[in-house]
């Protein structure tokens, strides 16, 4: 009976699934390929180093020009999501990037030598690969947030990241061995799986974009995401909570992005060559992590605000890279990752929520396209940070800045919670409303 009782409660914790939006669901499959084929980004800091030959600092500061290709691109996207729909934008941007992946796979197959021209190329493809991306990403998030509403998105959002890290979980495991077997599959695979993902959503989901009807008839509401006569700017001033969450957030990418470039140096530097394949084994055990532990920490936590959730999510974030600094066997590499895991699915389950239910409607292509700029800064910090920390002190030193700044953010955003629940307070008189 106790065994039945406890196969029950653990089932009943994926009841927060059911009843969504069908089109949620085709999102959900489109994600669990498309997360599968994730070959290229996880392993380029290793490319960068093993194959072409840069040193930390080099890779680290490629790795900041690839964030800030992103950002023309999702600036663009954003303001064509709004205007012309959510699904010729996303459509048309993945299937660009992904045969940008294409020539990268030849090139890479004829191998790399000084003054190679692949060597120049190969780089240059990813760079505007990353362009396209960044595209795509505005549109598909204000597709996902049209899609659901405030009583069933945090149930929507946690299991399209469910399907991220299913596909995850084999995605990193596979590039892990054909970075040394066959690199140019690296590129291949994450092409094929990419152009697959694109297909079901073209095929299966429709333009979310909302009419003109429902963006009029939200002004008369007092709902936070009720549409906004304005520009981008003007929109942005009327959510000062949301503009101050997006800016401490910037730390969590700089921090949290350190687990694809200074993690992978480190395993390599501690462990040779069988670091590539323990680095792989972590990202899957992180992608694990998420499938077992996202609804039953959902459950745990989702009678609190979603900003407490994320101040939560920044002190595990702290704690698990932070030990880092001490770690040298791969045993707590391990628990590492998990204390870190935790705080990922916390922030991946809490903060979109956050910043959706506080967007306009009528802005959410553009919103998803700003915020990731603003909120941006910390990964494309990351790298360059990291690679110069590692540099001139090492790679403990930079495990302790990061729990330093981690931490910190941690207890901002506890402010920040406090702030806004005086300002609620103060607007909950009759006649009043909050955005």
């Amino acid at each position: 009976m106790k065994t039945k009782n406890m196969k029950n409660r653990f089932f009943s914790m994926f009841r927060l699934y059911r009843g969504l939006p069908p089109p949620v669901y085709v999102l959900f499959f489109a994600t669990v390929v498309n997360g599968a084929g994730i070959f290229v980004f996880p392993f380029l800091t290793l490319f960068l180093t093993k194959k072409l030959g840069l040193d930390e600092r080099q890779a680290g500061n490629f790795m900041f020009f690839t964030s800030m290709a992103y950002l023309p691109g999702a600036l663009l996207g954003g303001r064509l999501a709004d205007r012309y729909g959510r699904k010729i934008v996303a459509v048309g941007a993945q299937l660009l990037a992904a045969s940008v992946y294409i020539p990268c796979g030849l090139l890479t197959r004829g191998g790399f030598s000084a003054g190679n021209i692949a060597a120049t190329l190969v780089p240059l493809l990813v760079l505007v690969n990353v362009i396209f991306d960044g595209f795509a990403d505005p549109a598909r998030m204000a597709m996902h947030t049209d899609l659901t509403t405030t009583e069933n998105r945090q149930a929507a959002f946690s299991l399209n990241y469910l399907g991220h890290n299913l596909g995850f979980a084999i995605g990193p495991l596979i590039a892990g061995f054909l970075f040394n077997a066959a690199p140019e599959w690296l590129f291949w695979g994450n092409a094929i799986a990419v152009a697959v993902a694109t297909t079901l959503v073209a095929l299966f989901v429709p333009e979310t974009k909302p009419t003109e009807q429902a963006i009029q008839a939200s002004l008369a509401t007092d709902s936070s995401e009720k549409a906004h006569v304005g520009g981008l700017v003007s929109a942005a001033l009327t959510r000062p909570y949301l503009i101050a969450f997006v800016f401490i957030g910037a730390s969590y990418g700089l921090v949290y992005a350190q687990h694809r470039f200074a993690m992978p140096l480190q395993t390599e530097k501690l462990f040779g060559d069988k670091g590539a394949a323990l680095y792989g084994s972590l990202m899957t055990l992180n992608a694990l992590l998420v499938l077992v532990f996202t609804a039953p920490l959902i459950a745990a936590l989702k009678r609190n605000r979603a900003i407490v959730n994320v101040a939560l999510s920044y002190l595990l974030i702290a704690v698990g890279f932070g030990m880092l600094a001490f770690v040298r066997s791969p045993a707590l590499f391990f628990v590492s990752t998990f204390i870190w895991t935790m705080g990922e699915i916390i922030d991946a389950t809490n903060s979109d929520v956050y910043i959706a239910n506080h967007t306009p409607m009528s802005h959410r292509g553009r919103f998803n396209s700003i915020i990731p700029v603003i909120g941006g800064f910390g990964w494309a910090l990351s790298t360059p940070v990291g690679g110069n920390i590692i540099h001139a002190a090492g790679i403990p030193v930079l495990w302790l800045v990061m729990f330093a700044v981690a931490a910190s953010a941690s207890g901002g955003l506890i402010l920040l919670d406090r702030a806004e629940r005086r300002s609620i307070a103060r607007k909950s008189r009759p006649g009043q409303s909050f955005d």
